[in-house]
């Protein structure tokens, strides 16, 4: 039996209410959108969908469904989400493991640390970021948006910082049975570093899902934008072509139904994948791996 004072008990009671009330402040936007892309077109014109639908139809998922531009958006957001991920943690993973050793082993440290830092402080600007992506031919290609930010300076300090709290015995075992560093990184490192690797690689999908003013930027044609600037262009809109609606069909749908609809689906995936991942935000793996 463990004593909890009176404070104790009037803190938890506070904090547990100010949670429940921060989490519905984030939970009933998205419950609000959901109700109104399942509620007739009179219900949302009229805006008096709340929380709960009115005059439920899914009428308009299945014109999104159908739209080919919107699933076309949708696979290009994530292709640029997959292959944004893998190569941002490859390029951050080495990056740090390299810059995690000491000055010792790896000379020079210090100063390709603060060049790092400086990019994080400072930034050529979007005009010279747009002449070398063009310089480069990039323009209207998926790489335009993935190879600029490739590599996150804060993600790779974040890695840094957990790579240096590995024990150093588990990294010595492995060079005595004459592994190398790859073989390090592979088969020491990374096993024991999965709770951060999902938490950055989280970051990093997120990011890329959610990152619009790119698509804008560096493609000139609207069918190359990625899902993120898709629908951006499509709130910002007042054209029901544009969204997927012909004009046969205005009549049985609202401007504001297939919108949220399209909205939703954007948001879906990333809904999706965090269970899976948030197993790893509390999982201590490096604890005990070192046997005394």
């Amino acid at each position: 039996m463990h004593y909890r004072s009176r404070g104790y008990t009037v803190f938890t009671i506070l904090n547990t209410v100010f949670l429940c009330l921060l989490a519905l402040i984030c939970i009933l936007p998205l419950v609000h959108v959901l109700a109104v892309s399942f509620s007739s077109r009179a219900a949302a014109t009229a805006n008096i969908v709340n929380f709960w639908p009115v005059g439920f139809t899914t009428d308009a998922y299945v014109q999104t469904l159908a739209n080919g531009k919107f699933l076309k958006a949708m696979w290009i957001g994530v292709e640029r989400t997959v292959l944004g991920t893998i190569l941002s943690m490859v390029v951050v993973t080495m990056a740090s493991y390299s810059l995690s050793k000491s000055s010792y082993k790896f000379p020079g440290r210090q100063i390709y640390i603060w060049i790092f830092v400086f990019t994080m402080l400072f930034s050529g600007g979007l005009i010279p970021s747009y002449i070398l992506v063009s310089k480069l031919h990039l323009i209207d290609t998926i790489w335009a948006l993935i190879l600029p930010s490739a590599v996150s300076v804060w993600n790779m300090i974040l890695m840094l910082n957990f790579f240096r709290t590995i024990p150093q015995e588990l990294e010595e075992a492995a060079h005595i049975d004459g592994a190398g560093h790859l073989r390090v990184l592979w088969s020491v490192y990374l096993p024991v570093s999965m709770p951060s690797i999902a938490t950055l690689s989280l970051f990093s999908m997120v990011s890329h899902w959610n990152s619009w003013f790119d698509g804008v930027i560096y493609m000139t044609n609207p069918d190359g934008y990625p899902l993120a600037t898709y629908l951006h262009s499509m709130i910002v809109s007042d054209n029901m072509s544009r969204i997927g609606v012909t004009s046969e069909s205005i009549a049985n749908f609202s401007n504001r139904t297939i919108k949220t609809a399209q909205i939703f689906i954007g948001a879906l995936p990333i809904l999706l994948v965090y269970p899976f991942l948030q197993k790893y935000f509390v999982k201590g793996i490096v604890l005990g791996s070192v046997k005394s």
